[in-house]
This record gives structure tokens, C-alpha cells and sequence, in this order.
């Protein structure tokens, strides 16, 4: 794990170019699709956890790691508040019907960590449903690995400056003030207790088998190339054979006409 561990002391304050980005953006992004055939061929399972502050970056990240790739394998589960009747299950349960099948690699915009950081901070649990969720989690993700499930956490961790002004942003973008909820705001006013809760979650649930792997996120573009390649590092492929494909001759024999059935129908305005 030596070997993953964050170095902060490269960190600098040169952000990364667009065509730099997009150029080594698009070469993982090509690794992403063989990693996919991969996972699909050998019918592996997989789990990609992404939790951090608001602002993060956890949106954009997810896009940049899906946007290429099939919804029907890297399926991204965001799930919304917990109904009354998912408020009386147990509390992971809601999660258990997410899981990957073979072939699959589920992606999680925020997970059964919410307890130990919002709901714990915001008092959406007490105490000790806390120090309970804090205490089994690890013995629950055990159980994920053991039966074969890849599990990758990552937590995306933003600088107070950059996230203040990423709100601002949210503020007076219109594009992007539905980002901007009543939630958030209160989070960024309590910044030191969401450390406090980051700190004791790390402490409690970074484990050998199940291991956390912060992203400084301040530079978006940095942190999705690098969340990206350790995701690629971290399930191991291959390049699956791909048979030739070439396409037939089309029909002409009783060609028909495929514009007679069109005309007269309702079409859309070409304003562009």
C-alpha cells in the first residue's frame, strides 16, 4: 500500500491544461473500455466507493471514469434520502440490492458512509448507531472481499479555499445552482466537525482488506486522471480478443422506400 499512499509534499499549485487533461483523459479512458471487455469476460464484480466533502469533485469524476464506457456495466447508483420504510431496515440494506453481478462494476456516489459523515454531523443518527456503524463496517466489507467482490474507496479531499470557491460557483452559476442545496450550506459551515468525522471514519474502517485511498482534489483535473489510473491499477486485465467485424451488404432487393412512411409526420424545429 507504501506504494499508493498519497504524496503530498509533489502537491503544486500549477493546475493541469484542457489539452493536456483531454489528451491523457482519452488514453485511460481507452484503458477503461479493455477494462471493461475484461471485467465482462471474466464475469468480475466490482465495487468503486467515492465519498469526500461537497464540492469535492465527486460528480465529475464519476463522469470523466463512466462517460466512455457502458451504463450497463459501470452502473452509478446515487441514492436519494432513505424513505420512512428504508429508515426502519437495517441500515446497509438499502445498499445490498445495488451489488454487482457478474460482469458489473457498480459506482457509488455516495454510500453507507453517509452515516459516518453527514448523519453523524448533522444528527441524522445517534451516538451509538454511530459507534456501531464505525465498529461493523469493516467485518461487513471483510465479508464483500471475501466472497469475491473487488472494493475500491476513495475519498476525494478538497482545500477550504477551493471549496468555498467552488460555492460561490454554485451560487451564481444557474447551470449549476442545483448543485447547491440546504445541506450544503450548513456543511461548509461546519467544517471542522466533517473533519473530525472524515478523521474518525479513516481511523475506524482503513483497513488492510478494504484500505482508503485519498485524492487531493483541488485541481479537478489532476484528481480525475489520478482516480482514474489507481482505479485501472487496482483490477487487473487484459486486453480480451475482439473478433473482425465487417459489415454485411444491405438489402436491395425490394428496396424500400425508408422516407415514404416520414412524410407528412411531425418533426422537430432545425433552429441549429
Amino acid at each position: 500500500m507504501k506504494a499508493d499512499v498519497q504524496k503530498d509534499e509533489k502537491a503544486n499549485g500549477e493546475k493541469l491544461k484542457r489539452k493536456d487533461y483531454e489528451k491523457a483523459l482519452h488514453k485511460l479512458q481507452v484503458e477503461l473500455c479493455h477494462l471493461q471487455e475484461w471485467v465482462k469476460y471474466k464475469g468480475l464484480r466490482a465495487m468503486i466507493v467515492f465519498e469526500g466533502r461537497d464540492a469535492a469533485g465527486k460528480g465529475g469524476t464519476i463522469k470523466a471514469l463512466t462517460e466512455r464506457v457502458s451504463p450497463r456495466v459501470f452502473r452509478v447508483v446515487a441514492l436519494p434520502a432513505p424513505s420512512d420504510r428504508e429508515k426502519s431496515q437495517m441500515f446497509i440494506q438499502r445498499y445490498f440490492a445495488h451489488f454487482p453481478a457478474a460482469g458489473e462494476v457498480i459506482v457509488f456516489d455516495r454510500s453507507w458512509y453517509n452515516r459516518a459523515g453527514v448523519e453523524h454531523v448533522m444528527g441524522f443518527c445517534t451516538a451509538e448507531e454511530h459507534k456501531r456503524f464505525l465498529a461493523l463496517t469493516p467485518l461487513f466489507e471483510k465479508q464483500i472481499v471475501e466472497v469475491g467482490i473487488t472494493l475500491i474507496k476513495v475519498w476525494l479531499e478538497v482545500g477550504p479555499d477551493e471549496q468555498e470557491r467552488r460555492f460561490h460557483a454554485r451560487i451564481d452559476d444557474p447551470l449549476r445552482q442545483w448543485k447547491l442545496s440546504p445541506m450544503d450550506v450548513e456543511s461548509y459551515a461546519r467544517w471542522s466537525e466533517f473533519t473530525r468525522a472524515r478523521d474518525l471514519m479513516l481511523e475506524a474502517t482503513d483497513t488492510k482488506q478494504t484500505p482508503w485511498y485519498i485524492v487531493r482534489s483541488d485541481d479537478k483535473r489532476r484528481a480525475r486522471l489520478n482516480v482514474i489510473s489507481h482505479i485501472l491499477s487496482r483490477i487487473p486485465y487484459k486486453k480480451v480478443p475482439r473478433p473482425e467485424v465487417k459489415l454485411p451488404k444491405r438489402q436491395k432487393k425490394d428496396k424500400y422506400d425508408d422516407q415514404a412512411g416520414l412524410r407528412g409526420r411531425k418533426f422537430v424545429a432545425e433552429r441549429y
